[in-house]
């Protein structure tokens, strides 16, 4: 009888934890950690900054007091202002800069003269369209040049003179802190022909410009 009542207490005890048991909670299952994407760069608004580069300028006296062509290199400084709009991985840009400039050559021209070719300043409009890759674009650009031709013919006189011709070339820019932007690029520069001090006889300039640049974009 003892032993009886002592398996029925086991069986009732048992059933007691099996109940206790299935009233509890079912355990939630682990959830996997979210990927949250980051959101892409985007290169649409308005920016300024800085450039600085070398001009491998070329310069060639025609007509009266012929010379052959000449190197007139030197450096660039100036400021950039530009706006970009994107759509899809296209970019579009209009920008604009002014650079003082020392680029400058002399030769001799007519057989005995000594000429000079000096470019104080330069400008350029230019359309710029790019291929965002993300933080990268590089990027193709072309419009209007804008700049002084001063020239010096020893003993017959000098000239200034202000002339507008065009660019074209291209580059790559890259995203590198927030909102700071960093290039380079090369541009061709044709300012044309410039007349001089001597009836007959211009002076033609062209440059080839090679720059960093950094910008701000707000």
């Amino acid at each position: 009888m003892k032993k009886l009542l002592l398996a029925g207490a086991s069986l009732l005890a048992m059933g007691v934890v099996s109940a206790s048991a299935a009233d509890l909670p079912a355990r939630m299952p682990a959830k996997a950690p979210v990927y949250v994407q980051p959101m892409a760069y985007s290169w649409t608004g308005f920016y300024l900054g800085l450039n600085g580069g070398y001009g491998f300028g070329r310069s060639e006296f025609n007509g009266t007091l012929p010379s052959g062509g000449f190197d007139a290199g030197g450096g660039l400084f100036g400021a950039t202002v530009g706006y970009n709009w994107q759509t899809g991985p296209l970019v579009f840009g209009l920008e604009g800069d002014i650079d003082w400039s020392g680029m400058k050559g002399s030769s001799v021209c007519g057989g005995a003269f000594s000429c000079s070719t000096h470019n104080d300043y330069l400008s350029t409009i230019r359309g710029r369209v790019g291929y965002a890759m993300d933080r990268w674009m590089p990027y193709i650009t072309g419009g209007a040049a804008i700049g002084n031709v001063k020239t010096s013919i020893a003993g017959l006189g000098d000239t200034n003179n202000t002339k507008a011709g065009w660019t074209v070339g291209g580059g790559i820019e890259a995203s590198i802190a927030g909102p700071w932007t960093a290039k380079v690029e090369y541009l061709h520069v044709d300012l044309g022909s410039a007349d001089t001090a001597v009836a007959g006889t211009s002076a033609k300039f062209t440059s080839d410009i090679i720059r960093g640049g950094i910008n701000y974009k707000f």
